[in-house]
């Protein structure tokens, strides 16, 4: 056996964990996306106001998605190496 590759559980477990970290992202920024969509539609935003109020909750959105995808695979890799 080599000891030096993976088996096929731990090919799995990581396959798993980084579909979990996308989808969580991709939910996170969505939803962040979708409270700032709805602000302008509550506060009737238009014109320039509008777009920079989504242009901004789209970005928060987008960094909040990939600080939730590097945090998960991160604690992943730490669990890994400590062998739980």
């Amino acid at each position: 056996m080599d000891m030096g590759r993976e088996s096929r559980w731990e090919k799995d477990a990581m396959a798993v964990e980084i579909v979990f970290a996308l989808v969580t992202a991709a939910v996170l920024a969505g939803v962040i996306f979708a409270v700032a969509w709805t602000l302008t539609l509550a506060l009737d935003l238009s014109g320039s106001t509008e777009k920079g109020v989504l242009a901004g909750g789209a970005l928060l959105g987008a960094m909040a998605g990939v600080w939730r995808l590097v945090r998960v695979l991160l604690r992943f890799d730490e669990q890994r190496r400590m062998g739980h």
